[in-house]
């Protein structure tokens, strides 16, 4: 193993995990660089195993180890779903711990990562649940937009939908405020705004949070 890898180990903050094969897996980050010119960059180090022929090392970019973290939760869940070991039946979201406050989301063989951003704990390897729930709502209005302006002969190329919002200030801790804005390219015909507008704000996921559903919390 280089010196630059056994640095890294001995670092903190890495994660480690031993495999069923008895591989000790660590991943953690490398700072590179100069005061001035700082460069971040993620390793990935399987260590070594019993009968393996040595280790296997690898420096990342912030964008490439994402892409790695993606492919590893997608492969997982379709791992999952082909050997029926996740129950997803319709409707069902499953969701995992993965390290630190990061937690990995699983529904019918798709996969996405949340966490928190560094200033709260987290790691900000990914978007906050709350972030998810209003990047939700934007991109439910998006679909709903998109097939309204299919339905009447419209492009739809280019349709994209903004999505600010603010916590509030009192408990309990909760979104107060959304504000969303659709923009289609090119304009819209005056006579279709209002129309595109209706169609938009009564998308499913804009209903359910008006009309709140039944939640209940319970424990294994």
């Amino acid at each position: 193993m280089s010196d630059l890898a056994i640095k890294a180990r001995s670092g903190h903050g890495h994660e480690h995990l031993r495999t069923s094969c008895g591989r000790d897996v660590t991943v953690g980050r490398l700072d590179l660089g100069n005061a001035r010119h700082p460069s971040r960059r993620i390793f990935l180090d399987l260590g070594g195993c019993p009968g393996c022929g040595g280790a296997s090392w690898a420096g990342m970019t912030v964008a490439e180890a994402r892409q790695v973290a993606r492919a590893l939760l997608a492969e997982a869940a379709a791992a999952e779903r082909e050997t029926g070991s996740a129950s997803q039946s319709a409707g069902q979201v499953d969701v995992s711990h993965v390290t630190g406050d990061a937690y990995a989301i699983s529904v019918r063989g798709h996969a996405m990562l949340v966490d928190q951003p560094a200033g709260d704990g987290g790691q900000d390897a990914a978007a906050t649940p709350t972030e998810l729930l209003v990047a939700s709502l934007a991109a439910c209005v998006a679909f709903y937009a998109g097939r309204y302006l299919l339905r009447h002969g419209l492009d739809r190329s280019g349709l994209a939908v903004t999505a600010g919002f603010i916590m509030a200030g009192d408990r309990p801790a909760r979104v107060s405020d959304v504000q969303l804005r659709i923009s289609v390219p090119g304009g819209l015909p005056a006579d279709r705004r209002e129309a595109l507008l209706a169609v938009a704000s009564h998308c499913t996921v804009h209903n359910t949070l008006r009309q709140e559903p039944a939640v209940s919390i319970e424990l294994d």
